[in-house]
Order: structure tokens, then C-alpha cells, then sequence
């Protein structure tokens, strides 16, 4: 049977571009067992408290929530287990020598699966200040009323 292709989304971490600034991004494979594949097939996961952690030179993703399959036996898997991901020893060895410097850290952004593999968005990032998220929403709103008002100049125009 032919793998399915493209992205299909399974979770978002909304509240991640809310609270960080976001830089680097990288995409990395997650071991999953096989229940976890089929629970994420299903759509169901969380991302609200999830973090990356790089420890002896592998990256990990702790404290991400993928629900028991509910078609599962005896041998279904933990549902905030830590979880190994893969990549590359350099894009490994940035991200160390990126949150070691302090006020870094290693956030995961999606959850989705790319020609039928699943895999996590992550990013390094420096939280925001409070100050820094009221501009932030400040300026989406003085963004959103200026398409606003083009739009219905555009349409009286006409």
C-alpha cells in the first residue's frame, strides 16, 4: 500500500510562537512504537508542555502527550514517555552549542507526518517578556485593521 504524501498535520504548539522568539528550525524524525504511530494517525496528540533536551549527544522530547490507542492491548505505550529524536550529528551538535548559551531553549512546534513518516518541527528560542507580547499582539491588530480598511476602500471604490 502506497505511503500517503505531503504534510498532514497532527498537532500544533500554538502557544509556542505566542511565549518564544523563534530562530533556527529544524525537522527531526521521532522512535515511536507502533501504538503511538496509530494514536497520531488518529489525529490525537499534545505539544502544550513539551520540550526538546539534547543529553550526550542525542535529542530528546520530553513531556509531549500522545493518548493511549484506545484499540490497544496490554502492550500500549506510555503516554508522556520521553522520546529520542534523529538527526543529523551537526544539526545535534548546533543545537547543544545553541542552549547552552543561557536563555535558549529547544521548543517543538509541530507534530506531523511527511510521505508517511512521522516527524516534529522544532525550534531554538528565547522567551518573550511580557512587555514583548502585548506589542506582539499590538501589532497583529494595528495589521489586521489596516487590511481592513483596504479592503473596504477596495470594495467602495468599485
Amino acid at each position: 500500500m502506497p505511503r500517503p504524501q505531503g504534510r498532514i498535520m497532527v498537532a500544533q504548539n500554538r502557544k509556542a510562537r505566542h511565549d518564544y522568539h523563534l530562530h533556527d528550525r529544524f525537522e527531526a524524525g521521532i522512535v515511536l512504537t507502533g501504538t503511538e504511530v496509530k494514536s497520531l494517525r488518529l489525529g490525537r496528540a499534545s505539544l502544550a508542555d513539551a520540550f526538546a533536551t539534547v543529553d550526550d549527544g542525542e535529542v530528546w522530547l520530553r513531556n509531549a502527550h500522545i493518548p493511549e490507542y484506545a484499540f490497544g492491548t496490554w502492550t500500549n505505550h506510555a503516554t508522556r514517555r520521553n522520546r529520542k529524536l534523529l538527526l543529523h550529528r551537526k544539526e545535534i551538535s548546533k543545537l547543544d552549542r545553541e542552549t547552552s548559551a543561557t536563555g535558549k531553549t529547544i521548543v517543538p512546534l509541530a507534530i506531523y507526518f511527511s510521505d508517511g513518516y512521522a516527524k516534529v518541527e522544532l525550534a531554538i528560542a528565547t522567551g518573550k517578556k511580557d512587555w514583548d507580547k502585548r506589542q506582539t499582539i499590538a501589532a497583529r491588530d494595528a495589521d489586521r485593521e489596516a487590511r481592513r480598511e483596504l479592503a473596504a476602500r477596495s470594495r467602495g471604490e468599485r
